[in-house]
């Protein structure tokens, strides 16, 4: 059952929009097509566009949607003879007509909300902390802008780190999770590769990584930050 946001000002209920929905079990909330009005907009899995009457406005309304940084896939409901009006201006997801059953209504909705999860999934990561930027896609990392001459593990390592700003990891941990369970180096490897990123880091950004004594290793996540476990980081 998935939560849908419908955005019209038809005065009756959303089956008066799309008569499917009173046969299928999806939570709908109505909002009216105004921008002001999705504010604060609730939490939902989908939003549909009510396109039947007013295909000026809600086209216009589906660009300000995704201007506005929508991350939910976005439908429109339009009339057959509304479909003509249909072209790339159109910010939208998928399109329905009034008329579809529960059948059509449910596979389209269905569709294009696992389309939308299977693209963020795709989407590269990026970690930002304390001046430090990592782009996972293209394998580089930046400090303030300038680029780090990192290697592969080096790479990899710091990732993990800033992934998790403030976990501690052992070294032991730091071990298995970075390299993998098949290698049988020990965990001097570990603080060999922590002194060769501070030193890539500089004096300057160093302490991005705390020593906790006796235990491992931590993101800090701000250079500038006070030490204020004077007794526990190195």
């Amino acid at each position: 059952m998935a939560r849908l946001l419908l955005l019209t000002d038809a005065p009756g209920a959303s089956v008066e929009v799309l008569p499917a929905l009173g046969l299928l079990s999806h939570r709908v909330r109505i909002l009216a097509p105004q921008p002001q009005a999705l504010v604060d907009p609730p939490e939902c899995d989908l939003v549909l566009l009510d396109a039947r009457r007013d295909l000026a406005g809600a086209r216009g309304l589906s660009r300000v949607l995704r201007t506005s940084g929508l991350s939910v896939p976005l439908v429109a409901v339009f009339t057959e003879g509304g479909m003509a009006a249909l072209t790339g201006e159109w910010q939208i997801d998928d399109v329905l007509l009034d008329s579809a059953g529960p059948a059509e209504t449910d596979a389209r909705l269905r569709f294009a909300m696992s389309r939308v999860v299977e693209e963020q999934d795709d989407e590269p990561t990026r970690i930002t902390a304390g001046g430090l930027v990592i782009d996972e896609e293209s394998y580089a990392a930046k400090i303030h802008g300038e680029a780090l001459d990192l290697t592969y593990k080096e790479f990899e390592l710091l990732k993990h780190l800033a992934s998790h700003p403030g976990r501690v990891f052992t070294r032991a941990q730091l071990l298995q999770e970075v390299w993998g369970y098949d290698y049988f180096g020990g965990t001097r490897t570990v603080d060999v590769h922590i002194r060769r990123l501070r030193a890539k880091l500089g004096p300057e950004h160093e302490s991005l990584i705390g020593t906790i004594r006796n235990v491992g290793y931590r993101f800090v996540g701000s250079a500038s930050a006070p030490q204020t476990e004077s007794a526990l980081v190195d």
